[in-house]
């Protein structure tokens, strides 16, 4: 009965109070991501995830609930979720809220999302409004996640190129939003595919430490990717390490990261544990 009762008790908190949904939201947001307890934070986000669903039926076309449903969907099915099937179907749901949010805030670039790539990146390059860059990260990362997860499938891997380009778009307007967290999502799309098919190992180094840098080493998530994603496809060992040790001697608490940051560290122990049989 508890998952039932936490959003109806939400609910009933928003209207004695007063308080704005979207304020709420926010602080749940911001909760979560300043958690430092994972199993806490991934026991309590379903229920969350199905009062987003329930509001965006009530309001489909309300982007102050698609993008915060879009969020969490993929952040949720990225970092909590084992099994391949599940991540799909939930990193699908993510794009499905992107998609709709973007064909609310820029409709001209909605309208050209299938189009060769061309035509997308002349549609894109029209956007320069800083108020836009929270859709199109938004959508650009949920794109990224549902590609992440459908690795093995060459029709969704064959939409990179546009992510990529939405994705550099974001830097080009303004490289701090978010942290810096575009960066961090090039870096990984940059090896997503081998030298030889189109990776750019030393473009992601690049990224990767530029996220670094703009979040003043605060994301350590970043390197753990950084050694994951780069350090082990050119098989440089002792830069795989030293990254890796310090992110678990690190201090994970950082206002916006300790959460992604406690996670980091669990994913570094992992890959320091197995680096034996990788290098």
């Amino acid at each position: 009965m508890q998952a039932i009762k936490a959003p109806l008790f939400l609910v009933v908190v928003m209207w004695l109070s007063g308080c704005s949904l979207m304020s709420v939201s926010d602080n749940l947001s911001r909760s979560m991501l300043n958690h430092d307890d994972p199993i806490l934070v991934e026991n309590a986000i379903p229920a969350y995830l199905i009062m987003l669903d329930t509001l965006v039926l009530g309001d489909s076309d309300d982007t102050d609930y698609l993008l915060p449903a879009a969020k969490l969907y993929g952040a949720y099915a990225g970092s909590f979720v084992d099994d391949e099937v599940r991540a799909r179907k939930l990193a699908r749901r993510a794009a499905n809220y992107a998609n709709a949010a973007l064909c609310e805030e820029l409709e001209d670039l909605c309208a050209v999302r299938d189009a060769r790539l061309g035509e997308f990146e002349a549609a894109l390059n029209e956007v320069d409004d800083e108020d836009d860059l929270p859709v199109l990260f938004t959508y650009a990362a949920a794109q990224a996640s549902w590609v992440q997860a459908n690795s093995g499938d060459w029709n969704a891997v064959a939409s990179l190129p546009k992510v990529k380009a939405v994705m550099q778009r974001v830097l080009a307007i303004d490289e701090r939003f978010d942290g810096g967290m575009a960066h961090l999502y090039m870096g990984v799309l940059e090896t997503l595919l081998p030298p030889a098919m189109g990776g750019r190992p030393e473009q992601a180094r690049a990224h990767f430490e530029r996220a670094l840098l703009l979040s003043d080493g605060n994301n350590l998530m970043a390197k753990v990717y950084y050694a994951e994603k780069y350090a082990r496809l050119i098989f440089d060992r002792e830069l795989h390490d030293r990254l890796l040790n310090e992110v678990v001697n690190a201090e994970p608490r950082a206002d916006g990261f300790t959460l992604s940051n406690t996670l980091a560290q669990e994913k570094a122990k992992a890959l320091l544990a197995s680096a034996n049989d990788y290098f």
